[in-house]
């Protein structure tokens, strides 16, 4: 590691790669595949892929047995395979900005349940900084590989997904280290900001030319609620849009304040997160998490079922290694929620496929162990999962009285146990609070532009 600073893109760049200086952005197209780990990959931090098209799938009625249009957008282009790079980004540039954080002088700690992580174990050093993570023991072996990969140090935490509050009490004891910084995306308004500004634009684009043009309905599950904030920024460019969270069955922490362990890896923390403006969210949905994992192995495996069930041979195809397990969460909770606000013909429901295939073999493996491999009959059987998904139970409108007690339920985890001011809580129900939050890149563009000198 070096002791000099480094920086990236700005939020604008991040949006729209063209506004890059022609030479930079040339040098960074090229070090994608021939160098992935040199700092100018940086600069591919974006939605959009080398010619600026947002990779994304309308999903065909075939597989989701709707009018509406399901489209999904794809992240898998990311460096590191997910979007969550995009945010351990900005939580860092935003404090190395504020003079909080110094190359040679801080370890960078990220606590994380997954991609945040990986995107942190990328990001730090690529800025010249040593970086751990944070993770749970039970996190699919794909990932601990890529975090050591790309230069990171890993500290496994006991448990799996839901095992948050293990993975806070472990930060605790690494704070006692001065050395160590804590970049935490549950907390930190950067995650907040590249979703609201950067997923929200390219959702906003991505629907250009598809049905209405419109975003009737953005969905997302919450780990730690990140991507549900490109949902403030698509209501506010389309008043009808409802924004729609998902979490999983078997970890209700919305819902019914409810707990457990569950397999759809990067969700269902068991907390409601700081960052998360649940007031400004329509709609709760619980997903299972095993139809999640035989959904992934479905779109993932099984081409030449979906393809004798009528799916056109080059979308069928188009699945494969573009889909994880949060993605399949969210595919499901897409449809899911076109039923419970009856979206019809034209109307665009959109969510995100937030990493590929590359991560899960090993969970796929443990699938065919616990479940049986998946014949053609099998397959055929799981395309109900799609077709048929229910609305009967596991949904909750958001009330005024559910916003509320999502929002009350923040206390127990930031002021009981993180250290956050009672008043601090109750300002994050001020609708302006949130205004003035989004209204920040601005001026941080400018403060990247002038440190970097372009």
């Amino acid at each position: 590691m070096g002791n000099h600073f480094v920086y990236g893109p700005t939020f604008a760049e991040m949006r729209d790669p063209s506004l890059i200086r022609y030479e930079v952005r040339k040098q960074a197209l090229a070090l994608k595949h021939k160098d992935p780990l040199h700092p100018l990959n940086l600069f591919n931090i974006t939605w959009k892929l080398d010619d600026l098209k947002i990779p994304h799938v309308v999903l065909p009625r075939e597989l989701t047995g709707l009018d509406a249009n399901i489209v999904v957008m794809i992240a898998r282009h990311f460096p590191t395979g997910a979007h969550k790079v995009g945010p351990a980004y900005s939580c860092l540039i935003e404090k190395q900005l504020a003079g909080e954080l110094q190359p040679g002088r801080d370890r960078l700690v990220f606590p994380s349940t997954g991609n945040y992580g990986i995107g942190g174990a990328w990001v730090g050093p690529r800025m010249n900084y040593e970086s751990l993570v944070v993770l749970p023991a039970e996190m699919s072996a794909e990932r601990f590989e890529k975090i050591e990969s790309y230069g990171a140090r890993v500290i496994k935490t006991p448990g799996s997904e839901s095992n948050v509050k293990e993975i806070y009490d472990k930060v605790h004891e690494l704070k006692r280290d001065a050395k160590n910084k804590i970049l935490n995306q549950f907390a930190e308004f950067g995650n907040y900001r590249f979703h609201f500004d950067v997923t929200g634009h390219a959702a906003q684009e991505v629907v250009n030319g598809i049905g209405n043009g419109k975003v009737a309905a953005f969905v997302s599950a919450m780990g730690s609620a990140g991507t549900i904030a490109a949902g403030d920024f698509l209501k506010q460019q389309f008043p009808d849009c409802r924004i729609v969270g998902l979490e999983p069955v078997q970890c209700p922490t919305l819902y019914d304040a409810g707990f457990g362990a569950h397999a759809i890896e990067g969700i269902g923390d068991k907390h409601v997160t700081w960052i998360h403006n649940v007031l400004n969210m329509d709609w709760l949905i619980c997903i299972d998490d095993q139809q999640c994992l035989k959904g992934l192995q479905l779109l993932q495996e099984g081409t030449d079922v979906l393809m004798a069930e009528g799916v056109k041979a080059d979308v069928a195809k188009a699945f494969v290694d573009n889909f994880g397990i949060s993605s399949v969460c969210n595919i499901i909770g897409a449809i899911k929620t076109a039923k419970v606000i009856k979206a019809g013909k034209g109307q665009n429901v959109v969510t995100i496929a937030t990493d590929g295939f590359d991560r899960y073999p090993s969970v796929m493996q443990r699938l065919n162990k616990t479940a049986g491999k998946m014949t053609h009959e099998e397959g055929r059987r799981r395309l109900d999962i799609f077709r048929k998904a229910d609305v009967k139970e596991w949904v909750q409108e958001g009330t005024a009285f559910h916003r509320t007690r999502w929002h009350n339920q923040k206390y127990y985890t930031w002021v009981e146990q993180q250290g956050k001011g009672i008043n601090e809580l109750r300002a994050l129900a001020d609708p302006e609070f949130w205004v003035k939050e989004q209204a920040k890149t601005p001026e941080m563009d400018k403060q990247i532009a002038k440190a970097r000198g372009f």
